[in-house]
C-alpha cells in the first residue's frame, strides 16, 4: 500500500508543478520528464498493439482477402473526388505526425485526404524470393516475420517505424547498400491507384516508365497500394569487425576500399570528429564464438554508437557476433544518437536497466507533442540531413559538413547507384559508388543559422552531382531543386497521367521555399 501511496503523491506533485509552470514550459525545458512519464509508456502500448495485430492478421491469412476490397475503397474515394470537381489536390489521410520525417506537412489540412488503411504483409513467396506487402508495413514488422522463417530483405533500413511506402516514395538505405543499392533497387513491382481512380501494376518490363518514376516522387504520381520486394536467405549472426581509423585521408581511403569489397555484407562508418572514425565491416554467418557474442539489441545494453566509440578511445580493433535482427536495429534504441538530446542520461546503466525496455519513444509521438515553440527551436538549432554524394567526393564533402554545420557523430553508409531512369541516377551512363553522409544533432558552430547553412550545403551537393534526402528540411528554390534531380521522366509521367490537378509537384510538397 505504501509504494502505491508514494506514487500517487509523486504524481500529484508532478501535476501541481505542471499547473504552476505550464505544460509548454515543461515540454520545452524539461522534455525528458514528459518523455519518460508519458511518451515511453504510450510508445510501448503502440508497439504491443501493432505487433499483436500484425501477428494475428498474418496467421489468420485475412490480409490478402481484405486487400482487394481496401484497394477498391481507395479507388472509390478517388472517383468521388473527381466527381465532386477535383477542387483540391489529394494526399493520403495518414496524419502528418505519424510519419518518421521531422517535417510538418501542412498540406494535410488543405488537400483531400484519401484514407489508405494498408498495413499488412500479404505474402512471402520463398520460391520466387519475393515478399508482397502493403505500403504502411514497417521495417519492424518485416524483420520480425522474415528473420523468424530464415529470410531477410537485401536492404533493410534501420529504424523500426520506417514504412515500405515511405522508403519507396522517399528513399531508404542500409549498410548492405554497397551491394544492393537503395531500397528502390530491391523492389520488383509496384501497384498504384492513379489520379483517375484506375489501378495499374508496374515492373521494369511492364509500364516501366512509371516503375522508374515512382521512387522519390513522394506520392505525387499516384497512391501506392502494393509493393513486391526481393528477399534473400538470412543467417543467424553478423560477424562484425571494428577498426578505429585516424586522419581524414586514411578514413576516406579505408572506407572506400572496404565499400568496394563485395565479400563484405555490411559496411558502415561512424565519424566522431573530422579525423577520428570507427569503420565497421560485417558478414552474415550461422556460427558464433560465444565469448564474442554481443546481443546489442537487449534493452539493458549500451547504446550502439557509445559502444562503438569505446574502440576509438582504446584505439583497438574488435570482433563481435551480433544476432541478425539486433544488428538491423542497432541504432533504433537511441534513434541513432538523437535520444541523448532528449534524455541526457538515457545511456546510464541504471536508466537502461530500469526503463530501457520502454525505449525508444515513438518519433511520431515526439512530433505530436512538441508544440510550435519547440518545433521552431528544433528547426533553428538542430540538424537532420542525409546527403548522398559520389564516393570520390567523400573527403571534400566531410570538410564541407565540418565547416557548414559541425555536427558529430556523422553516419557514413556506402551504396551503389545504378544508371537507371528516374529522379536519381549517376551523372554518367555507368553504375557509380556513392556515400550517404548523415548528420543528426545540434550544430557546434557559433552563429549557426539553419536556412543559410543548409543552403550552402545544398549548393555544394549539387556541384558534385549529389542528392539530398527529401524527408529533411530542404531550402532550395525550384530551379535549384530541378538542377539536383532529373525531372524529365517525372514531368512526362505527370503529364501522361493527368497528375497536375490531382497531386502537387514533388518540389511543392517537400521544399520549405514552396511551403512558406
Amino acid at each position: 500500500m505504501e509504494p502505491a501511496l508514494s506514487l500517487a503523491v509523486c504524481a500529484l506533485l508532478f501535476l501541481l508543478w505542471i499547473r504552476l509552470k505550464g505544460l509548454e514550459f515543461v515540454i520545452i525545458h524539461q522534455r525528458w520528464v514528459f518523455v519518460c512519464l508519458f511518451l515511453l509508456p504510450l510508445s510501448l502500448i503502440f508497439d504491443i498493439y501493432y505487433y499483436l495485430r500484425a501477428w494475428v492478421v498474418f496467421r489468420l491469412s485475412s490480409a490478402p482477402r481484405l486487400h482487394e476490397q481496401r484497394v477498391r475503397d481507395i479507388q472509390k474515394q478517388v472517383r468521388e473526388w473527381k466527381e465532386q470537381g477535383s477542387k483540391t489536390f489529394m494526399c493520403t489521410g495518414r496524419p502528418g505526425w505519424l510519419t518518421v520525417s521531422l517535417r510538418v506537412g501542412k498540406y494535410k489540412k488543405t488537400h483531400k485526404n484519401i484514407m489508405i488503411n494498408l498495413m499488412d504483409i500479404l505474402e512471402v513467396d520463398t520460391k520466387k524470393q519475393i515478399v508482397r506487402v502493403e505500403p504502411l508495413v514497417t521495417m519492424g514488422q518485416v524483420t520480425a516475420l522474415l528473420t523468424s522463417i530464415g529470410w531477410t530483405l537485401p536492404v533493410l533500413p534501420e529504424l523500426d517505424d520506417l514504412t515500405v511506402g515511405g522508403l519507396i516514395m522517399g528513399t531508404g538505405i542500409e549498410s548492405s547498400s554497397h551491394k544492393y543499392g537503395l531500397f528502390q533497387h530491391i523492389c520488383t513491382a509496384y501497384e498504384l491507384v492513379l489520379a483517375d481512380g484506375s489501378f495499374v501494376r508496374c515492373t521494369p518490363s511492364e509500364n516501366s516508365d512509371l516503375f522508374y518514376a515512382v521512387p522519390w516522387s513522394c506520392g505525387t504520381l499516384g497512391f501506392l497500394v502494393t509493393a513486391e520486394i526481393r528477399i534473400i536467405p538470412a543467417k543467424k549472426y553478423v560477424k562484425l569487425r571494428f577498426q578505429a581509423v585516424r586522419g581524414l585521408e586514411n578514413i576516406c581511403d579505408k572506407f572506400s576500399h572496404e565499400s568496394q569489397k563485395l565479400e563484405n555484407d555490411f559496411v558502415e562508418g561512424l565519424l566522431y570528429s573530422l579525423d577520428e572514425a570507427v569503420i565497421m565491416t560485417g558478414v552474415m554467418t550461422d556460427e558464433a564464438e560465444l565469448s564474442k557474442l554481443n546481443t546489442i539489441g537487449n534493452y539493458y545494453k549500451p547504446w550502439f554508437f557509445k559502444h562503438v566509440e569505446k574502440y576509438l578511445k582504446t584505439n583497438q580493433e574488435g570482433l563481435e557476433y551480433i544476432p541478425l535482427r539486433h544488428y538491423y536495429h542497432r541504432h533504433t534504441r537511441s534513434i541513432f544518437w538523437e535520444l541523448q538530446d532528449i534524455i541526457p542520461f538515457g545511456n546510464n546503466p541504471i536508466f537502461r536497466y530500469l526503463f530501457g525496455w520502454m525505449v525508444p519513444p515513438k518519433i511520431s509521438l515526439l512530433k505530436l507533442t512538441q508544440g510550435e515553440t519547440l518545433r521552431k527551436l528544433y528547426e533553428q538549432h538542430h540538424v537532420v540531413q542525409d546527403m548522398l554524394v559520389p564516393m570520390k567526393c567523400m573527403q571534400q564533402t566531410l570538410n564541407t559538413f565540418h565547416n557548414d554545420i559541425h555536427v558529430y557523430p556523422i553516419w557514413l553508409c556506402p551504396f551503389i547507384l545504378p544508371s537507371q531512369p528516374g529522379l536519381v541516377h549517376p551523372k554518367g551512363d555507368e553504375t557509380e559508388l556513392y556515400i550517404d553522409i548523415g548528420a543528426y544533432g545540434e550544430p557546434r558552430m557559433k552563429h549557426f543559422e539553419a536556412r543559410s547553412c543548409t543552403r550552402q550545403l545544398e549548393k555544394f551537393v549539387r556541384s558534385v552531382h549529389g542528392f539530398q534526402m527529401l524527408y529533411a528540411d530542404c531550402y532550395m528554390n525550384r530551379e535549384e531543386f530541378w538542377e539536383m534531380f532529373d525531372g524529365s521522366l517525372y514531368h512526362k509521367l505527370r503529364e501522361q497521367l493527368n497528375c497536375h490537378d490531382a497531386f502537387p509537384e514533388v518540389y511543392d510538397k517537400v521544399c520549405k521555399a514552396a511551403r512558406h
